[in-house]
Order: C-alpha cells, then structure tokens, then sequence
C-alpha cells in the first residue's frame, strides 16, 4: 500500500487567521524573513502559510522577484480587507481584558432599589462610586421588592441594592450593613418619657406602617405575633418620609428601620431592639451571575464605605 504525502493546503486548511496574519506581515515588511521573525516562524512556515491562503481564494498575492516580493493587485485589496480585520482580532483578549475585568473608564452599572434605599443608602454610595469612577453611567431602577427580583431574574439590572427577610434558593444576598429598629412617636406622647417601652406598651395605639406586602409590614406582624401581642394599623401609608410625617401630626405611631432617621426629625425614637430584629441592606443578585468590572467596582465601594470610621452606618441609627 502506498500512502500520498499529504498536501501543505490541508495541512493548514482552517487555520485562515494564520494565514491572513502571515499575508499581513509578508505585505507590511516585503519580505519572508522579516515577517517570519515578526511572526517568531520559520521562513518555510510563513511561505507555506501564503501559499495555502492563495490556493485557498484561488488567486495570486505576491510576485516574487529573488528576495524581494512584490504584492499583486488582489494582494492588494486583500491586504486593505485583512489588515483591520488581523489588527483587531491580535488586540482582542487586551480589549477584552480591559472592558470586562479591568477598564473602569467607560461602560454603566444598573441597579433596583426600593425608595428607602435610594433616598437614604445610595446617595453616599453613588458619591463616593461617582468620584473613583466618574465615566461610568449610574442607572438607578426604583422598584418595589417583588419587581426587583423579578428584574434580577431577568437580568435587567446587574444587581439589587436591599434589605431581604426571606432569601429565595436562587438569589444571593450578601448583607453589608446594619440599622436599629426604633419605635417612633410624635413630640409630647405618653411613651416619649418613658426609659424602657415594652411591645405590650404599643398595642393600644394605632400603628402606621408600609403597605402589607412590604417587608417591613412581615416583621412587624411576624414579631406581634411571636409575643402574643395584639395590635391595630390604623393607617398603611408606602415610604419612610411619610410615614414619619404623619407620626409627626400625631396620627399614629411606628415602627421603623434606623435607615430612615436624621437629626432634624421632629420625633422621639425609642431603640426597639429587644423585640425586633436589626434590619441589614446589601447586595443582591441573582445566584451564578457574573458581574461586570462596572457592578463588582460598586459592590466594592459600598464594603469600604461601611468599614469606614466616619460611616454613619456604623453606629445605630435609632439609639439617640
């Protein structure tokens, strides 16, 4: 049995990006031994590389003349077609690189959120993140916890910005700071003077809380119910703000997170973490998802932000 010697053109049949980048190299330089010092190649390797590419388009690319070669007319338009083309594809993993794991000076991050986060947290986060980072786009989605996570889910935002009761198997949530519960009372109440008020002290009083399918309405049922305490709403009302200003005009009283409060409020607020549990924010995302360099530069802002020693989110926020 006699066996054929296998033709160089299947031997770099495929390889057609070898093939253009040895062209390109031949065609800038006019020579085989520059290019195939270029290229780190033999001079065989390179003259093989140009001959399978021409049997391959069935056409002639170079005249050679001794050492010199000289590109033929479809050599030419070849090489104003390939040479972007090689130019490019030699510098993607460089620009990949840059865009996906290390170049922060372009690109956006988006980011859902509930009204409190985005009024109280993200300010300061969105500051600090604008100021290391000032070429990339902040999206912020306000959404309720339910259409959050149905964004999530749906990859319409690179990650969430929240507080989470209940944690679904395919979400992650990562919890990054902490806020008091605190009861809170309109100026001259009968609880105000008191040093300690006890959850059986609330139920006699209207409560003013978010609407039932917020998390905050879960907690504070959830707690009431695990005391045996009775208790009334007597107003459902979406948003701290709001809340705190009809505490203010003394239609009822509250329980909120420490997120919400500030110096100037007119109000008394009593630290209820003896009977609810301290409220975290953090990330969240859905579970596996990779993250830009854009999100996961956030992320790192909002975690140095919280283990600063100026961060007002280091203390309890309701215990004044």
């Amino acid at each position: 049995m006699i066996l054929s010697k296998k033709s160089p053109r299947f031997y770099y049949k495929g390889n057609q990006l070898k093939q253009l980048r040895a062209f390109c190299a031949v065609a800038k330089s006019g020579k085989m031994t520059d290019a195939a010092e270029q290229l780190y190649l033999s001079q065989p390797a390179i003259s093989l590389q140009i001959r399978a590419l021409e049997r391959e388009l069935d056409t002639v690319l170079f005249e050679r003349h001794g050492p010199r070669i000289n590109m033929t007319r479809e050599g030419q338009e070849l090489y104003e077609m390939a040479r972007p083309l090689v130019a490019s594809l030699d510098t993607l993993n460089a620009r990949f690189n840059r865009q996906m794991k290390g170049d922060l000076d372009s690109g956006e991050v988006i980011i859902a959120a509930g009204e409190s986060t985005i009024i109280y947290l993200l300010p300061r986060l969105v500051k600090q993140f604008r100021e290391r980072y000032p070429n990339i786009h902040v999206q912020l989605r306000n959404v309720t916890g339910r259409d959050g996570l149905a964004m999530i889910r749906d990859d319409e935002v690179d990650l969430a910005i929240g507080s989470m009761l209940d944690v679904p198997s395919d979400i992650s949530y990562n919890p990054v700071y902490s806020f008091e519960p605190a009861l809170i009372l309109p100026l001259g109440h009968e609880l105000a003077e008191r040093k300690r008020v006890r959850i059986e002290d609330i139920a006699p009083y209207g409560l003013i809380l978010p609407p039932r399918r917020l998390t905050t309405w879960r907690m504070v049922d959830r707690v009431f119910q695990q005391h045996h305490v009775p208790f009334n709403v007597t107003l459902e009302v979406g948003g701290w703000e709001v809340i705190k200003r009809y505490v203010e005009l003394d239609f009822g009283i509250s329980i909120v997170t420490g997120i919400c409060l500030r110096e100037d409020d007119k109000l008394v607020a009593k630290n209820m973490s003896a009977y609810f549990p301290k409220r975290s924010y953090g990330s969240v995302m859905r579970r596996g998802k990779y993250l830009s360099a854009q999100a996961r530069a956030f992320l790192e802002v909002t975690e140095e932000e919280a283990s600063m020693p100026d961060s007002p989110w280091r203390v309890d926020q309701s215990s004044r």
